[in-house]
């Protein structure tokens, strides 16, 4: 530009100087005004953060009383509501802290963040948001993207979906006349007015607020999202047991079943498909027994999904009849254990509950032992069979208690073959067996009892040349020194007796004994 030629007057430069003056103080008051609006701006945005918290605290309370009227279908929702009412809570307090730390870098340690000295000071927000080691911007932008994602992954709906995503934007800023992308906390915080950076936040507060909202509302639409639609009411009888005998109870539930006509489920049972588009499955049984079968079945939902549902039951075909009886005899013996044998046809024995009066039972493997108590009464067995969870009395016995008979004493010995055997009296005895024998022992071993008794005493009985008898005493069932001394002395065909036997059993009764008479061979 050349230089002009035209000298200006002292009058014309003190206008152009006052013109300078005058744009600066116009700027200036500029200033202010942006200032000021940025004010009214925050205070704005905070009253409308106030309005959304009761809007989202409204919804929570909505889900929460639809939770006590159905705990089992709303708790998982409400326990998810509560989840995101608490990350937002988080995100939202440190931003908060955020506020404060600027305010206070540029008004003091007394700094108010709704009372700002230092509207104007551009540094204070760099320091706080941008400095080394902290880099309190960089780890707010994580937060919020960790944020947004948690958010979004909650949102079933593309377009609110979407919609959060660029509310909570933090991609790379690229600003007017600039040719490098900054960061998003460089565009927020660098060279920014403290009034400007406290009113972002609060936006960015506002926002997050209602990305709050969008997800709670969210929720509790998922709520009934993939519930069944129906137009159809049915009553049917269900059958409380699957087992019914003749002259027991028969019980069923008598239940309303909403089905959709339009869309029914396909059901099927053992890898085919039910041919019975309404779902009855019905055949005829043709042996007794517990039977098992299990499928699945498709139910379309409203929201286009399926669920596939697994079952399984069983039923059981018996006949109406319970067996009982005595393992050994057809009576109760006092004193010893008795088995019983207890069948159900088509109930397992897990499922077969067995008890008795006049005495106990105790379960063994497949069997019971009975114990009876009071002899000459009667001991009556009662079977009950648990069907589907409830207890049917199937069949009794009654059985009469007796005392166990008395044993018959013996003499053990070695017979030619070396096996144990028991002399009894009434024939023939070899001096060398009787001579071998330790003592005498008692048993009752008819061949349905085999029961050992306890010898407590007896006495043998010898006669002389003059017929006199000479008894010696045992205690015990030992042959006594004295005793063997005797049996030395009889030839052939000698005979003695062994007399008042004594002897208990395990009813610990004690009996006397029939005598044996010992024929020396």
């Amino acid at each position: 530009m050349g230089t002009s030629n035209n000298r200006l007057s002292p009058r014309q430069k003190m206008i152009n100087l006052m013109y300078i003056v005058l744009t600066a103080m116009l700027a200036l008051n500029v200033s202010a005004d942006v200032l000021n609006g940025f004010t009214q701006v925050e205070e704005g945005l905070t009253r409308t953060n106030v309005n959304v918290e009761q809007r989202n605290r409204a919804l929570l309370m909505t889900l929460e009383a639809f939770t006590q009227q159905n705990p089992e279908k709303g708790k998982p929702w409400y326990d998810k509501a509560l989840e995101v009412r608490r990350v937002t809570k988080d995100l939202f307090m440190q931003i908060d802290s955020l506020k404060v730390m600027i305010v206070k870098e540029a008004d003091g340690a007394d700094g108010d963040v709704h009372d700002i000295r230092n509207r104007d000071n551009l540094d204070a927000a760099a320091v706080v948001m941008l400095n080394a080691p902290k880099f309190r911007g960089k780890q707010l932008r994580l937060n919020v993207e960790a944020f947004r994602e948690y958010i979004g992954s909650l949102m079933p709906d593309t377009v609110k979906r979407n919609n959060i995503f660029k509310t909570l934007n933090t991609d790379p800023v690229l600003k007017k006349g600039t040719l490098v992308k900054q960061l998003w906390e460089e565009s927020k915080f660098d060279t920014q007015p403290v009034v400007a950076a406290v009113t972002l936040l609060t936006k960015l507060q506002n926002d997050i607020k209602y990305a709050e909202g969008e997800a709670l509302q969210a929720i509790i639409g998922n709520i009934d999202a993939g519930d069944i639609r129906v137009n159809e009411l049915n009553a049917f009888v269900i059958p409380q047991s699957r087992i019914v005998m003749r002259g027991s109870k028969y019980s069923a539930n008598i239940v309303l079943a909403a089905v959709d006509t339009t869309s029914r489920p396909s059901i099927f049972i053992n890898g085919n498909k039910l041919a019975n588009p309404r779902g009855l499955y019905e055949f005829t049984p043709g042996s007794t027994g517990k039977f098992d079968f299990a499928g699945y079945m498709e139910v379309p939902h409203g929201d286009g999904t399926v669920t596939k549902l697994p079952f399984k039951s069983s039923y059981t075909v018996i006949e109406p009849a319970a067996t009982v009886s005595a393992s050994m005899m057809n009576v109760l013996y006092a004193g010893i254990d008795n088995p019983i044998e207890v069948s159900v046809p088509g109930v397992p024995m897990s499922d077969i509950t067995v008890s008795m009066s006049n005495g106990s039972l105790v379960a063994s493997g497949d069997h019971w032992i009975a114990h009876p108590t009071n002899v000459g009464a009667e001991a009556v067995v009662t079977v009950s069979a648990n069907m589907d969870g409830r207890s049917m009395q199937v069949g009794s016995r009654s059985f009469r208690v007796r005392k166990l008979p008395d044993p018959s004493p013996y003499i053990e010995y070695k017979d030619g073959n070396g096996s144990t055997a028991h002399f009894k009296g009434g024939k023939g005895f070899s001096k060398g067996a009787l001579l071998a024998a330790p003592g005498i022992g008692a048993a009752i071993d008819d061949g349905l009892l085999n029961i050992q008794f306890k010898v407590l005493s007896f006495e043998t009985v010898f006669f002389d040349s003059m017929g006199n008898a000479m008894p010696e005493v045992s205690s015990g069932s030992q042959f006594s020194s004295r005793q063997k001394e005797q049996f030395k002395r009889l030839s052939r065909g000698k005979r003695f007796f062994i007399t008042r036997i004594k002897a208990t059993g395990p009813d610990g009764i004690t009996r006397d004994l029939s005598p044996i008479e010992v024929i020396v061979n």
